[in-house]
């Protein structure tokens, strides 16, 4: 019996480690290396988290924008991801996610896989579409 709550207190005190381990933050190479992203706490919101494209590969202007006074604004500095919610171990949720390449906004969710990789999701109804994130720092 002893030995039995040993190692619920042990795995318990693991998964802890565990949620306290997942923190997203950082900078992040979106898939085909065409932008970085930076994740932090979103400014009025300390308990969501938001992105902004850092770098680009090939830099342009907002041209897919739904709104047109937005289209003339260089995609590097933009906030593309906002509002995720941490959901407990390595998952958030809730959030949304521009992607410029449609001018479009999706709900969106992220999902850590380990340290240095990031599933990122954008959906609409049930469609979602996925990309692999890499950490750069």
């Amino acid at each position: 019996m002893r030995a039995v709550l040993c190692a619920a207190v042990v795995a318990a005190v693991l998964a802890g480690a565990v949620d306290a381990l997942a923190d997203p933050r950082g900078i992040w190479e979106t898939e085909g290396g065409k932008s970085h992203v930076r994740l932090t706490d979103c400014e009025n919101k300390p308990k969501r988290l938001c992105g902004t494209i850092v770098w680009m590969k090939n830099p342009r202007k907002d041209v897919k924008n739904d709104n047109k006074r937005l289209r003339d604004r260089e995609l590097v500095g933009t906030r593309v991801v906002w509002d995720l919610e941490h959901r407990g171990g390595k998952e958030w949720d809730d959030g949304e996610i521009y992607n410029p390449s449609d001018g479009d906004t999706y709900d969106s969710e992220l999902i850590e896989i380990d340290a240095d990789t990031l599933k990122v999701s954008g959906c609409v109804w049930f469609i979602c579409k996925e990309q692999t994130w890499k950490r750069i720092e």
